[in-house]
C-alpha cells in the first residue's frame, strides 16, 4: 500500500512557527515541510477547506467526496478526548509518524477542563479539533464519523493503550476484503499489558453471547480499536450528531460507552464481512481510566440484548427468514 497524500489545512499565524508536519524524507532540508502547500488527495480530490468546530460544522457540514474503495485509501483517524492534554502530547505525534501516512486526524473533544483542545493544537497543527455536539462517547465518534473526509475510518482512544503503528494492518484487513476490521487482544499475535483477570472472563463470557445472537466469531468483543470503510456509514443508522441533547438530561442511545458493541452488532446484523486484527494492547499512560468491571459488563450485555432484538424485528419486518 502506498503512502497516502494528506490534505493540510490552513495554519493560522500563531501557528506557523510550530514544528511541519512529518512525512516521508525525501531530501527535504531541515525545518521544511516535504509536502506542498496544497496537495491533491489520490484520485484528484482536492482538499477541502476546515470545517467549523462544534456544533455549528454539523449542522452545515462542509462538502464530503464519497468515500471510495481502492488499495490506497485515504485514512481518517478519529480520537475521542475528555481531559487527555498529558496523553496527547504522545499520542498525536505517534499517528502523524505512522507510514504510510494518514489523510487526516480528527480530534473530537468533550468539552475537556485540563487544555485538551489547546495541546492538540499545539502538538499536531493540522489535526482537526472540534467539540461533540452532545456528551457520551459514541456522540463523539458519530461527531468524528460525521467530520470524516477519508476512505477508511480508524477508531482511535487517546489515553496511549493503542499502538498506532498497527493502523497499517487494520487498513490492510480492509483492503483484502474486509468490510470492517476488529482489533483483537485473544486472537494469534495479540495481548494486554492491561486487562485484568476478571474482565478478561468476564469480555469472554460476553463473547459467547454476542456469538450466539448474532452468528459470529468475535474472541474480543469489548476491544475499542476497530477500522472499517466509510461508506458503510448509512447502514450503522448512528444518532445524528446534529439532533438536540434530550431536555431532561438523558442520553440518546449509542451515544455513550455502548458505542463499541452497538457497532460490533450491527456490522454483524448487516451480514458484513469483518476480520479480527491482531492488537497488543498497552497500559493508559497518564490519568484514570473510565472502567468500571461490572457496571461495564452489565451494559454491554444489555446492549446485546438491545440490539438483537432491533436485528430481529427488522429481519421480521423484512420478511427476511435465516
Amino acid at each position: 500500500m502506498s503512502a497516502v497524500t494528506p490534505a493540510r489545512p490552513t495554519v493560522t499565524p500563531e501557528e506557523a512557527s510550530a514544528p511541519a508536519r512529518p512525512g516521508r524524507q525525501n531530501g527535504a532540508g531541515a525545518g521544511q515541510s516535504p509536502f506542498p502547500a496544497n496537495p491533491a488527495r489520490p484520485g484528484g480530490r482536492a482538499p477541502l477547506a476546515p470545517q467549523p468546530e462544534g456544533p455549528e460544522g454539523f449542522r452545515r457540514p462542509r462538502p464530503r467526496p464519497a468515500p471510495r474503495r481502492s488499495a490506497n485509501p485515504a485514512v481518517s483517524v478519529i480520537v475521542p478526548t475528555r481531559n487527555e492534554a498529558r496523553n496527547l502530547e504522545i499520542v498525536l505525534p505517534a499517528i502523524a509518524a505512522v507510514r504510510p501516512a494518514v489523510h487526516e486526524v480528527i480530534v473530537v473533544d468533550g468539552n475537556s477542563t485540563d487544555n485538551t483542545v489547546a495541546v492538540a493544537r499545539r502538538t499536531l497543527p493540522w489535526a482537526r479539533v472540534i467539540t461533540q455536539t452532545r456528551k457520551g462517547k459514541g456522540n463523539a465518534m458519530a461527531c468524528g464519523f460525521t467530520a470524516a473526509t477519508g476512505d477508511v475510518i480508524v477508531m482511535f482512544d487517546a489515553d496511549g493503550s493503542a499502538d498506532p503503528n498497527e493502523i497499517p494492518a487494520f487498513v490492510n484487513a480492509l483492503v483484502k476484503g474486509a468490510d470492517f476490521a476488529k482489533g483483537s487482544r485473544f486472537c494469534k499475535g495479540g495481548g494486554s499489558d492491561d486487562i485484568t483477570l476478571l474482565r478478561k472472563s468476564g469480555n469472554a463470557g460476553l463473547n459467547t453471547v454476542a456469538n450466539r445472537l448474532f452468528g459470529t466469531k468475535y474472541s474480543d468483543l469489548c476491544y475499542g480499536y476497530n477500522a472499517f470503510w466509510a461508506d458503510l456509514l448509512p447502514q450503522l443508522e448512528l444518532p445524528d450528531p446534529a439532533a438536540p441533547q434530550p431536555e431532561d438530561g438523558s442520553m440518546i442511545w449509542g451515544d455513550g460507552f455502548e458505542i463499541e458493541t452497538v457497532l460490533n452488532c450491527r456490522v454483524a446484523a448487516a451480514d458484513l464481512t469483518i476480520t479480527e486484527v491482531p492488537s497488543v494492547e498497552r497500559e493508559r499512560m497518564f490519568g484514570e481510566t473510565n472502567l468500571r468491571t461490572f457496571a461495564d459488563g452489565t451494559r454491554v450485555l444489555r446492549t446485546l440484548m438491545a440490539e438483537h432484538r432491533r436485528m430481529e424485528q427488522r429481519r421480521k419486518a423484512s420478511g427476511y427468514a435465516r
